[in-house]
């Protein structure tokens, strides 16, 4: 497996360059947290001794280079797809809703993660309450 050399940012992406100077890159929108943070704290991060894993602990974020080295978007993502149509969905009030991390939605949305069934079941449940509220409104 590739080991991680270095990463850095621009204003959209994260890129991670490899010890075999290959480099990858993933939306940035991808990873809230990442977003969210600062360039000090971006730029505050470990490599782990392994090369395979990196950390933020200054914003308790981890991500391994398995989330860079899956390049294909997903031709079946039901919820990136709902997201999309949708781009004025607040992921946080959403995730917020569903009881879970807005990271984790996130992953789910940019095809990094793939949700369970039930979880996708329980997102468009979600969406339709917030519809059917906007609707009475």
């Amino acid at each position: 497996m590739e080991k991680i050399k270095t990463i850095w940012f621009d204003k959209d992406r994260i890129y991670m360059r490899t010890r075999t100077d290959k480099v990858y890159s993933r939306p940035l929108e991808a990873y809230p947290e990442l977003m969210d943070a600062t360039t000090e704290q971006r730029n505050d991060y470990v490599i782990g001794d392994d090369g395979e894993d990196i950390r933020w602990e200054s914003i308790d974020a981890d991500m391994h280079i398995s989330s860079f080295l899956e390049t294909s978007e997903p031709k079946d993502n039901v919820i990136g797809a709902m997201f999309a149509k949708y781009p004025w969905l607040n992921i946080s009030e959403v995730a917020r809703s569903l009881n879970i991390n807005k990271s984790l939605l996130a992953r789910y949305i940019y095809g990094i993660s793939k949700p369970s069934d039930k979880r996708i079941a329980e997102i468009k449940e979600a969406l339709h309450k917030f519809g059917k509220e906007l609707l009475s409104a």
